[in-house]
């Protein structure tokens, strides 16, 4: 059996929520709802890669990578949404 090598394309680091916002919420599922507000105000300072990961999902198929045990309440859900939201 053979591996293939996980190969990351590109990492936008700016799209990741800040270190004060993760600290707060701790993975806590009863603060997402909230988390998932300020991690979106958070985003929008960052319009321009929030719209180049957009455009790649128009492309084709874009893996989000988190490292949270809960796939239910990260960061990347909130992202999906968003990316979801503005698809073309």
């Amino acid at each position: 059996m053979t591996k293939e090598a996980a190969h990351l394309d590109d990492w936008q680091r700016e799209l990741a929520p800040s270190t004060s916002l993760r600290v707060w919420f701790a993975h806590d599922p009863s603060r997402f709802r909230r988390f998932r507000e300020r991690y979106r105000k958070e985003l929008l300072r960052h319009r321009d890669a929030l719209a180049d990961l957009v455009l790649e999902a128009e492309k084709g198929t874009v893996t989000l990578v988190y490292a949270a045990r809960d796939p239910e309440h990260c960061n990347a859900v909130v992202l999906k949404e968003l990316i979801e939201e503005n698809l073309g």
